[in-house]
């Protein structure tokens, strides 16, 4: 868990907009996109606000877009986390037993600005509320793409003894520490007794069909060039999908981006030696030292 008190994160600091309405993260992308402006993000691309809703008009842009949010909370891990977990956006097939749900959502930056290429590792119950352990299933890794989106296809979790229901899931931005988390879902009866179940964590969940749809943002602690008509402060760095690849490396040599990795391949970089955990792109950002989600010191 944090050390920082959760209650800074419950209570976030809003600017009245226009008749009182509150400027936050989404209504401030989305009045860039009506007023015509085009917010950058790390590693390009242009944001657009999902979750758009009725609107009386574009609201003015904050000079920072500082709506007094904090970066999203840690977590704990919890015993069932596994590293080496598939790169997939769906953990289910048409086959799997259990209601169907769909979270999707941006990864932030501080200057409410989308991040290309953030590791987000998920990993949940099944619909009986139990994990594998010897497999991998519920369990995947994604990157969000060039608009900062992700999107995972997946199941409800089942209920685990003395826990409500929860997705966990690592999240790291190129070159940043990971952030471990978990999301959870509204109106749960132990929501309300679960220790570990924190509101600021909670997505948004509609019903879809016989489906179920959620959403959420993370914001990390990622400092950016606030105004949506500046460069970003970071480099920009390809996501995996835009770097050029070669044929996997299974055995020791040189890391070098633009290089396909697999699992238990063995490089070295800085004179260190580095076991590779997940199979992966490498890409500018990704250094073995920067990822340990990706490559553990051998």
């Amino acid at each position: 868990m944090s050390p920082t008190d959760p209650r800074d994160a419950r209570e976030p600091r809003e600017h009245p907009g226009p008749a009182g309405r509150p400027i936050s993260r989404k209504t401030v992308l989305k009045a860039a996109v009506l007023a015509g402006a085009t917010p950058l993000l790390l590693g390009g691309g242009v944001a657009l606000a999902r979750d758009l809703g009725p609107a009386a008009g574009p609201l003015a842009l904050t000079p920072t877009c500082d709506d007094g949010d904090h970066p999203t909370i840690e977590q704990t891990e919890g015993p069932y986390f596994k590293p080496n977990s598939p790169l997939r956006t769906s953990l289910v097939t048409s086959s799997t037993p259990g209601t169907p749900l769909t979270v999707s959502g941006y990864v932030f930056g501080r200057a409410c600005l989308p991040i290309a290429g953030v590791l987000l590792d998920f990993w949940q119950a099944d619909t009986n509320g139990a994990y594998d352990n010897t497999g991998f299933a519920f369990r995947g890794h994604q990157f969000t793409n060039a608009q900062g989106a992700f999107s995972l296809t997946t199941i409800v979790p089942g209920l685990y003894p003395g826990r409500t229901r929860h997705i966990h899931v690592k999240v790291q931005a190129p070159n940043r520490p990971v952030l471990t988390t978990q999301l959870y879902f509204p109106g749960e009866p132990r929501n309300s007794t679960d220790t570990i179940y924190d509101p600021a964590l909670l997505m948004t969940v509609q019903q879809v069909g016989s489906g179920r749809a959620g959403s959420f943002d993370f914001v990390l602690d990622v400092a950016q060039t606030p105004s949506p008509s500046a460069s970003p402060t970071a480099s920009a760095s390809p996501t995996p999908s835009q770097s050029p690849t070669r044929s996997p490396s299974p055995s020791a040599g040189v890391w070098a981006a633009g290089t396909t990795y697999a699992a238990g391949a063995r490089v070295t970089y800085a004179g260190l030696a580095y076991t590779c955990l997940q199979g992966h792109t490498a890409i500018t950002g990704w250094e073995p030292p920067n990822v340990p989600a990706l490559w553990q010191r051998a």
